[in-house]
């Protein structure tokens, strides 16, 4: 993930849970219902994300959760996080470095039958066979949904509102690993104009789909 991100923008990862890792006061609440797995995943991102709180100099907190579901972060700091089976990692950074940012992975696997129907437009369902041809072998349908959950979480935090599926295009540059997201939703205006589209970066690797989605600072 580190590869995909500016670098003001501090990652770290996890390719597995920390053994020693403990949720920190105020946190367990969310865990109270949470399966074991559930529980791990969240402990050693948050674990991640106080590890990037540190490369940044600041001291670690607790990182509770928003309405939203949304991580709540200190003053002064915006962030992103994202866990899948066998991948935990937490992008952040100073506010005024970047305006917002968002990061995803999910295994390299085909979605579950019916889903793609869901998440696609149909402009974006004409295109998967292309870029199938281009790039055989990856799992577009899982791709496109993994953008289009970066592009949410940068989205969400400068907007304060959701920001369906259908409300993003996205379109994949298939050979140099970028993709552009049109918005057919008025955003919340940055540097004197409506946020209408962002830019984001993919990559299969390791059996893991990531991707991100940087925001630039607006002055």
């Amino acid at each position: 993930m580190r590869a995909l991100l500016p670098p003001q923008v501090v990652v770290v990862e996890s390719y597995g849970d920390v053994p020693d890792a403990r949720p920190f006061p105020g946190e367990e609440e969310a865990l109270t219902r949470a399966v074991e797995q559930r529980r791990r995943e969240y402990v050693t991102v948050r674990h991640c994300a106080r590890q990037a709180l540190a490369e940044l100099g600041l001291p670690p907190v607790a990182i509770l959760s928003g309405a939203h579901r949304e991580p709540l972060w200190p003053a002064g700091v915006l962030g992103s996080i994202t866990h899948c089976d066998g991948y935990r990692a937490a992008a952040l950074a100073r506010e005024g470095s970047v305006a917002s940012v968002g990061i995803d992975a999910e295994p390299h696997a085909p979605l579950p039958e019916g889903v793609a129907g869901v998440i696609a437009r149909p402009e974006e369902r004409a295109e998967l066979a292309r870029w199938a041809g281009e790039r055989p072998g990856v799992c577009w349908d899982r791709v496109l949904f993994s953008a289009k959950e970066s592009v949410y979480k940068a989205w969400f935090p400068l907007a304060r509102r959701w920001l369906g599926f259908e409300e993003a295009t996205v379109r994949f540059a298939p050979r140099d690993g970028t993709f552009t997201a049109e918005l057919h939703q008025a955003g919340p205006v940055l540097g004197g104009a409506p946020l209408s589209a962002m830019t984001g970066r993919w990559a299969v690797r390791n059996g893991l789909i990531l991707t991100s989605v940087t925001v630039p600072a607006t002055g």
